[in-house]
């Protein structure tokens, strides 16, 4: 049994989803949370998404929200983003 089977296994959802951090910028903030992704295949990348025409909208959970121009940062649970006002979005790994 390959490591792949065993992490599915000991998932206790039983759903073959991960979560990827990554930071999303619009006009007026930098956002930072948790997207959810298949496991593998389809739609297991962040630009699968991102570029899904029939999706207005993108689904982050355990946000950050930071004002580009200052402010303090808000934290949200959940958050429903517009893919319209995204300028750019990265994983937060490779964000610098």
């Amino acid at each position: 049994m390959g490591a792949d089977e065993l992490s599915r296994e000991d998932d206790p959802s039983g759903m073959d989803q991960r979560t990827e951090r990554i930071t999303i910028e619009t006009e007026r903030h930098r956002i930072e949370g948790e997207i959810t992704l298949a496991r593998d295949g389809y739609r297991s990348r962040v630009s699968d998404v991102l570029n899904a025409s029939e999706r207005d909208f993108i689904t982050l959970t355990d946000v950050t929200i930071t004002p580009l121009e200052g402010g303090p940062p808000e934290l949200h649970a959940y958050l429903s983003l517009a893919r319209r006002h995204i300028v750019f979005a990265v994983s937060a790994g490779d964000a610098a």
